[in-house]
């Protein structure tokens, strides 16, 4: 790999304090609002990370747009909005914002193409509404399309714009770290009257929506919450398995899925309650479980 062409520099179209100013704004962002990534982040090459930084802030501010609008119409304009920057359509109004500044540089330096932001856009427009999550296949194609595409993203990036393989593995870990996350988030989003799990699971378990937009808990909510882990341990297995294929310099692209298991395991303890329990990591804990991970996943080559 060229070093020189791994140094963070302005693209020749932006000045550099401009730019400089929107990668660390992206930064900023990542560390309020998605910790995890955050650290997994700090654990990547130095030259890559403002380009980490920028992706999974993008995810963020699709990922929050739920909880900055009252209704789903001004969300899907923001949502369009965002289409439009990536199709370099909205001229000074995407340069001038931060993420999407630091975004389009990070597309144009690794050649990444717009299809798989546009995707995650449009899987993100379920977040919008109130509708039920229908099967497991409606549901893993929303975490492939929010989870998977951003570690399939990241893993292009680590690899210097080239195409690392490994899109299998990349699927396998976005799902489990996706369905973690929405588990993780289940009373949160039981509040806004979303839900995620899948609403064949419900009816088999003897749930209905109402039950869980009152939140009344039962046996039967938490047999559908046990099959959704199950169905992520299933994934993070398959990752395990081949754990050894993972080149070694997209490694950190995986990082953040080295949270799930301990977050899937507080899931299971006898006093988890789910409409109650909110699942935290701390600060020190977070850092040593990714640092954890990512020793062990040195180790195993």
């Amino acid at each position: 790999m060229n070093e020189q062409n791994r140094q963070f520099r302005p693209a020749a179209d932006a000045t550099q304090p401009t730019l400089e100013a929107a990668y660390e704004a992206s930064r900023v962002i990542l560390r309020a609002e998605d910790p995890d990534r955050y650290v997994a982040c700090l654990l990547a090459p130095p030259a890559f990370r403002p380009h980490l930084f920028a992706i999974y802030a993008f995810n963020c501010e699709i990922a929050r747009v739920r909880e900055t609008v009252s209704e789903a119409l001004p969300g899907e304009i923001r949502h369009q909005w965002w289409r439009e920057a990536l199709s370099c359509h909205a001229g000074d109004a995407a340069a001038a914002h931060p993420v999407a500044a630091s975004l389009l540089d990070t597309m144009k330096r690794f050649r990444l193409p717009p299809e798989p932001f546009l995707g995650l856009i449009e899987a993100r427009s379920f977040d919008l509404y109130d509708d039920p999550m229908p099967t497991w296949q409606d549901l893993e194609g929303y975490s492939g399309e929010t989870s998977s595409s951003l570690i399939r993203l990241a893993s292009i990036v680590l690899a210097n714009g080239e195409d690392p393989g490994s899109a299998a593995l990349c699927g396998h870990a976005g799902v489990t770290y996706a369905l973690t996350g929405l588990l993780r988030a289940f009373p949160i989003h039981a509040r806004r009257n979303q839900c995620y799990l899948p609403h064949e699971v419900l009816i088999a378990c003897g749930v209905t929506l109402d039950d869980i937009h009152s939140g009344r808990d039962s046996d039967g909510l938490r047999a559908a919450l046990a099959l959704v882990r199950e169905r992520a341990r299933s994934h993070l297995d398959a990752l395990r398995a081949q754990i050894r294929t993972i080149p070694p310099e997209i490694a950190p692209a995986f990082y953040p899925v080295t949270i799930c298991e301990t977050l899937l395991a507080r899931m299971e303890r006898p006093d988890y309650k789910p409409f109650e329990t909110l699942i935290t990591l701390g600060a020190l804990e977070r850092f040593w479980l990714v640092g954890r991970g990512a020793w062990k996943a040195r180790r195993a080559r």
